[in-house]
């Protein structure tokens, strides 16, 4: 089979899966997992054979013409799209097997499973895609997807009102999105990712609002500020979605959507994309540690990772204005996207373990998520544990890590770019190990504190087998060797970032790096003790009041512009839709005596007393026209 041949494959496969189990296996749970699981190995399979085959290729055909405009859909097969591809493929793998042991007794088992599976469907897409177009129609099809997953718990209100909160935030970001798309169009007459290149390139110019309006999406999907507020609520979802579509894939399509368009950034865009990245990782970071329910931990952790990666896009891309330790303007421009990328593949696995490794926690405890009510759990499950751990020093950046590596690439580039950056993106490395040291102490040390983590015990094979997988991969995932046959070349500024440091500023980093981890982690070790309250609520309320209210801050406002603005301004707009345009517009003169008759019905109360003044004051009218006072 043919490369293109099975590109295509693979994308109709997971669509197969899915309508195979919506029209046939609905009420059939175990034969409509085995379909999804089937069709989830076939795609990480046939993903390793594209990415480790070496051929990269574009092909497109023609889907739809209207005049001269055309949507093609394409494939855009490169060395960016080969790393994703096999992150998507071996990540939705083990998670799709875990949910076969998390999911079993679920009455909804066939809903679920078609749910993935047009999950991987839409999100093969948006890797496939070689043109804005096609990926945006992908686009919304993971949001749906999202929204159909988050709900999957239909008879819980709050998991109703969590999927609108994310369908209804996703398409702020998309509207901007589709509008950077149509102005993309309009002004270089083409979508396509290749095209769009050669111009740029060539000398075409772009505008400042044309990125930022394409970096609504990423906004959007991607949980950045002011439209992160919908990731943490998602959490309402099985903890296989929370793994699978808000830690390791949806959330990164924003990413990779930014890499894939890099050409058209300019250096105020990117200014203002490296800030809310930026912004993203502090506030999320601050957020996570008033969080008691362990999932939105790492909900609030990985909006901070994303924050990251966004930060890592706009340092990187900056840097072609300038000359560095004499590196060349191409390897920067590389490092920008590189260091984006590699932080994207090293938390999908790192954060895809820790949410499964929650869900085997929550799972053994009959579903108790709240971290206080857990507690001595290293006894009662210690593959979960080993691999939880790996997993927090992963993300924390332990040297030997993967984690450490793709955050220290981000570092290097803050220090080299922008200091104040730089602080900013250490100090949240200082608040994520932190965190990170709250949760695993009072998860897996001390006694049990509930009955319910008292009878904890590990699960079977497909909870813990996946769990093993993404710990290796979580450990071999930074190192260089482990993408030299598959993204070398989305990879070459990072990789010698990494593997070929450039003298004191190295130092720097790494001093930074190993510090920033002590810290953080000593002082949360130390702090926090196995115990049913929180130990920085006890010692410092005013400081914990005050970072919840910083959590708080942005449901609030929202919540006031929602009842305040928005309501008040829709019925206005109703009124004046029923008055103006049913009434008088549309009706014309029917409506103005429409309107008329309204208006004399409501005089006939059946009141004497109302029809005496109504009878004067006819009279003070009839006397003002025949004295001259009205009419002239």
């Amino acid at each position: 089979m043919s490369p293109s041949s099975l590109t295509f494959t693979l994308l109709l496969l997971p669509l197969i899966s899915a309508a195979t189990i919506a029209l046939f296996l609905r009420r059939a749970g175990g034969l409509a997992s085995a379909v999804s699981v089937l069709a989830a190995a076939g795609i990480a399979a046939g993903a390793l054979v594209l990415a480790f085959g070496g051929e990269r290729f574009e092909a497109s055909v023609e889907w739809l013409r209207l005049g001269d405009f055309s949507v093609s859909i394409g494939v855009k097969f490169d060395d960016l799209a080969a790393l994703m591809l096999a992150m998507v493929g071996v990540v939705g793998f083990c998670i799709h097997v875990f949910s076969l042991g998390y999911m079993h007794d679920d009455g909804a088992r066939g809903r679920f499973f078609g749910g993935l599976s047009i999950f991987m469907f839409s999100m093969l897409g948006i890797v496939f895609a070689d043109n804005l177009f096609m990926m945006f129609i992908y686009w919304e099809l993971v949001g749906f997807s999202s929204w159909l997953l988050i709900n999957h718990y239909l008879q819980r209100q709050s998991a109703a009102d969590a999927s609108k909160k994310a369908f209804i935030v996703n398409r702020v970001g998309d509207f901007g999105f589709l509008i950077g798309i149509v102005w993309c169009h309009s002004h270089f007459g083409t979508v396509n990712l290749g095209e769009l290149a050669s111009l740029v390139e060539g000398g075409a110019t772009v505008a400042t609002a044309l990125p930022l309006l394409l970096f609504c999406g990423a906004m959007g999907k991607s949980a950045q500020m002011p439209l992160h507020v919908w990731l943490p609520d998602a959490m309402e979802g099985p903890t296989p979605v929370s793994a699978l579509i808000h830690a390791a894939t949806m959330v990164a399509a924003g990413i990779y959507m930014l890499c894939r368009i890099h050409v058209l950034m300019v250096p105020e865009a990117l200014t203002v994309i490296l800030w809310v990245g930026t912004a993203t990782a502090v506030y999320a970071a601050l957020c996570a540690i008033v969080q008691s329910d362990i999932k939105k931990v790492l909900a609030y952790s990985t909006l901070s990772q994303l924050g990251y990666m966004v930060a890592a896009f706009g340092l990187g891309s900056l840097a072609q204005e300038h000359e560095m330790g004499g590196m060349t303007h191409r390897i920067m421009v590389a490092a920008g996207v590189g260091a984006a990328m590699f932080h994207l593949i090293t938390h999908a696995f790192f954060k895809a373990l820790l949410f499964l490794g929650s869900g085997s926690v929550i799972h053994a405890c009959h579903h108790e998520q709240e971290i206080f009510r857990m507690g001595g759990l290293a006894r009662k499950l210690p593959l979960t544990f080993v691999t939880f751990t790996i997993g927090v020093l992963a993300l924390i950046g332990t040297p030997f890590f993967a984690g450490f590596y793709s955050k220290d690439a981000i570092l290097y580039l803050a220090y080299a770019n922008n200091p104040p950056v730089f602080v900013l993106l250490a100090f949240t490395a200082i608040l994520t190990a932190f965190y990170m040291i709250r949760v695993w102490k009072l998860v897996f040390l001390g006694a049990p504190r509930s009955e319910s983590a008292d009878h904890a015990h590990e699960g079977g094979i497909s909870l813990t087998a996946p769990l093993v997988v993404l710990a290796l991969l979580s450990i071999v995932g930074g190192y260089g060797w482990f993408y030299s046959g598959l993204g070398r070349g989305a990879f070459a500024g990072v990789m010698d970032l990494v593997q070929h440091p450039h003298g004191a500023a190295h130092g720097v980093i790494l001093g930074t790096s190993l510090a920033v981890v002590l810290i953080g982690a000593v002082a949360g070790f130390l702090l926090y003790r196995p115990a049913p309250a929180d130990a920085l609520a006890e010692k410092s309320p005013g400081l914990f009041g005050g970072l919840r209210a910083i959590w708080a801050s942005f449901d609030r406002g929202y919540d006031y512009y929602v009842a305040k603005v928005q309501q008040r301004f829709a019925m206005l707009l109703n009124f004046l839709e029923q008055i103006l345009l049913a009434g008088v517009i549309v009706r014309g003169l029917a409506g103005l005596v429409g309107l008329f008759g309204l208006g004399a019905r409501a005089l006939h109360v059946g009141n004497l007393n109302a029809y005496a003044y109504w009878f004067l004051l006819g009279l003070v009218v009839l006397w003002a026209f025949a004295a001259g006072v009205m009419g002239g």
